[in-house]
């Protein structure tokens, strides 16, 4: 016969691991500090400036602003 378990500790032990599955994936989720948050939003503002410095100023094909049509 296998010797006796306490499901008491068991059942503490599954939930201590659940707990601690849970904090590894909050650290994931809203581990940045305030600086890093404000860094990457700038750097995100700063690249979308950029991108849309770049953005070319033509008419869409088929509108009205075309010269060749009648």
């Amino acid at each position: 016969m296998s010797a006796p378990i306490n499901l008491n500790k068991v059942r503490k032990a599954r939930a201590r691991a659940a707990k601690k599955a849970q904090a590894a994936a909050n650290v994931i989720a809203y581990g940045r500090t305030k600086s890093e948050k404000t860094h990457a939003e700038l750097e995100n503002s700063r690249s979308a400036r950029d991108l849309d410095g770049k953005a070319l100023d033509t008419p869409p094909y088929g509108t009205d602003d075309d010269p060749k049509s009648p």
